[in-house]
């Protein structure tokens, strides 16, 4: 019973970060999986209700704008894959240009200039 407990809280805290529903659908949700995840009895699923809860607020922030940082990780991985590569290298700079070459000019794009190139 506590592996079906478990697995059916998971699949409900996917669905929440599904990213195809709208704030308030995901502030409903949250409520319902932190309400029901407090009252499994499943220690990890207590916790990660309570960290839930605490960041309530900047979760639905990132939901209502639409970032995430999964470009930064990729890139961060990939400038590490880099790194690696380039041990052995006589300096630094043999290194950054390895990264600069492989990954390029970096543009990155905040949200409310996203916005406000979408409303012109």
């Amino acid at each position: 019973m506590p592996l079906w407990r478990a697995y059916s809280l998971k699949e409900a805290l996917r669905a929440i970060f599904a990213g195809d529903l709208s704030e308030q659908d995901v502030a409903l949700l949250i409520d319902r999986f932190c309400s029901k995840a407090s009252r499994s009895r499943l220690k990890p699923f207590v916790t990660l209700a309570q960290t839930i809860r605490k960041h309530r607020a900047g979760i639905l922030a990132a939901v209502r704008l639409g970032v995430n940082n999964a470009r930064h990780e990729g890139l961060n991985r990939r400038v590490r894959l880099l790194i690696n590569r380039a041990y052995g290298f006589h300096s630094a700079k043999a290194a950054l240009a390895l990264i600069m070459l492989t990954v390029g000019p970096i543009e990155h794009v905040l949200p409310h200039e996203r916005m406000s190139v979408a409303g012109e």
